[in-house]
Formats: C-alpha cells, structure tokens, sequence
C-alpha cells in the first residue's frame, strides 16, 4: 500500500508534466489506482491519475485516453484526456505511469457499500437512467471508432474464462469449497459453449467494463461516466451486468433489472434472446469479482466469502435457467 505521504510526492513529480499544480493537490483516492484533484498552473481542474503498476502498459492507458477521446468528440460525457507540456497524453512518477483527466463536476450516484436509496419505484428510475447511459456509450463508440493505434485487453471468453483471466482465477478463490469449485467449473463450461453461440457475439465491441456506481456521476447536466481503466473489446452485455451486480442482494432487485434493461432499451436495440443471457453475464461479473479479490485480501477476510458466495449463487442461477430478480429480465419490462 502506498502511505498518502509516498502517494503526495509522486503526485508533484508528475504533475512537472503537466506544467505543476497552481496549489498543492488535494488527494481523493488512494487504492491500486491514485487520483488527485488538480489545478493546473494554467488554470485547467483536472484529475491526476497514477496508475497501478502492473495491470495496463503505458501504450494500453494511451490507448484508453484516445478512445474517451473520441467519444468526448461526440458528445458523450465522459474525462477528456488533457495533455502534457510535450504534447504527451502520459507522464511518470516513480513507478507509475500517470495520466491527467479533465475535471467532472457531479457525485457518485452510489457505492458497494451503501444500497440504493428510495422507493422501488425511484430505484427502477435510477437504473433506467443508468440503462440509457450505458446504451448511449455503445451507441457513441459504434459512432466513434476504434483510435489507432489501439492496445486493450479484451473482455472476450478467454478474458473471461481463460486460464488466465484478466483478474485472476476466479477458482482458486479460498472461501470455496469443492463442490463450489465443481458447480463453478459447470457453469464456466456452459458459458463457454452459450458464448460459441454467433448470435450472441453480434453486439461486441469496445465497453467501460466496470460501470459500478462510483463511476456514474450525477452532474449539472445528467450522468456522466468516469474511469475507463477496464475498458476495452467486449460483449455489450457485459456492461449491464456490471451495473446491475452492485444490486444483487437488494430487496428491490426486481424492479432494479428492470429498469435498467428499460432505459437501454428506450436508446438501443436488445433482443429478447439476448436480454435472456442477461443472469450469464452477471455470473461472469461475479466470477471476475471473486478473482479479483484473491490477491487483495488475506484469506480469513470475509470479503472472500462474500465474493464467492456470490459467484456460486449466480452459477446456480445460470445452470437453473432462472435469475436472481426473478422472471428473466425480457418478461418485465
């Protein structure tokens, strides 16, 4: 873990970059990835990011930085990368590769920890919203294209469910049992084979990969997306699991999946046979989840338990046929 003060330096020596800050930069996060709210000497607000080492290449977060790019071009709202004093979109400090963001006014609409609030009614609102945005980001990068050049990861089976996934392997994770890691391993199969399927892999393309509620911001003029660190190629689908899996465990579920699939709609196309895959998507979510959590916690840590748990439930659901919001989304909406 890097200390706040370690994280300060860092920041001031890559902050030489972009001409230095105006004030000291005040630090607003400090996890695998470290943001700082900046203002810049020239005047310009932006958010300083120093990546974690190890998880994108400097030509890969270049690459993430062109893409939103594009689709700030056309219209969408999202950072638009700011440039260094040499004209570079990327920077370095100590071990780090840093990137400089324009500032996005707003609030998060929500976290991990804490459940949506209101009515049943105002959360299928608030997802519907969510669903609308997510629908005009792929409507945008359809319009946008893919920057040249152009190095991500890829949110594909391999990604996915390879040996290697991208945030790690999911099966090991220690708070599973074997006949978890055997229900697992079934679902993980028949993923596999549903994905071998051509007419799910028609809507594929470039997806934010991690549209958690702390990434949607409310601001003056409605949401906005931030933190484009997972992004990549993908299955669309994969974008609205990851929006709904913060919600899996509340009370309102139903209406929450519900609303989400709505607002896509009311932006783009999606199919009943693909909406139907829905409870798979939100299995791989999971599985990713508790892959990820492998290496960030020690193995006594309940968060390991959660995050398997969840993974098995959704594995159930899949290899049931069912979903936990009950009647599969298409039938609700």
């Amino acid at each position: 873990m890097t200390t706040d003060a370690r994280a300060q330096a860092m920041a001031e020596t890559a902050l030489a970059f972009w001409g230095n800050a105006a004030i000291p930069p005040r630090l607003v996060k400090n996890r695998e990835n470290i943001v700082f709210d900046v203002t810049l000497k020239s005047g310009a607000r932006v958010a300083l990011r120093l990546h974690r080492p190890g998880y994108q290449s400097r030509d890969a977060i270049e690459s993430e930085l062109r893409w939103t790019d594009l689709l700030a071009d056309q219209g969408l709202a999202v950072p638009r990368p700011v440039r260094g004093i040499n004209g570079r979109l990327t920077g370095h400090a100590f071990d780090r590769v840093a990137s400089c963001v324009e500032w996005l006014e707003g609030s998060q609409i929500g976290s991990a920890e804490v459940p949506l609030r209101g009515s049943a009614g105002d959360q299928a609102a608030l997802m519907a919203e969510v669903g609308a945005l997510v629908a005009h980001l792929h409507n945008t990068a359809d319009a946008a294209g893919q920057p040249d050049p152009f190095d991500r990861k890829a949110w594909d089976v391999h990604g996915l469910l390879g040996v290697r996934p991208h945030w790690g392997r999911y099966w090991e994770n220690p708070a599973l049992t074997l006949t978890d890691q055997v229900i697992l391993q079934s679902a993980a199969d028949f993923a596999r084979d549903t994905l071998a399927d051509l007419r799910l892999t028609e809507d594929y393309g470039l997806i934010h990969a991690d549209i958690l509620r702390e990434n949607v911001l409310r601001g003056p003029d409605g949401l906005c997306l931030i933190d484009f660190d997972d992004s990549g190629p993908g299955y669309r689908l994969y974008d609205l699991a990851t929006a709904l899996v913060q919600s899996l465990e509340e009370p309102h579920l139903p209406q929450i999946a519900g609303g989400l699939v709505a607002g896509y709609r009311s932006q783009r196309v999606l199919e009943d046979e693909a909406a139907l895959h829905l409870p798979l998507f939100v299995m791989l979510r999971c599985f990713a989840s508790a892959g990820w959590i492998i290496t960030r916690a020690p193995p006594e840590d309940p968060r390991q338990h959660f995050y398997a748990a969840r993974a098995v439930r959704m594995a159930d659901h899949v290899l049931a046929g069912t979903a936990p919001w009950g009647p599969l989304v298409a039938h609700q909406i």
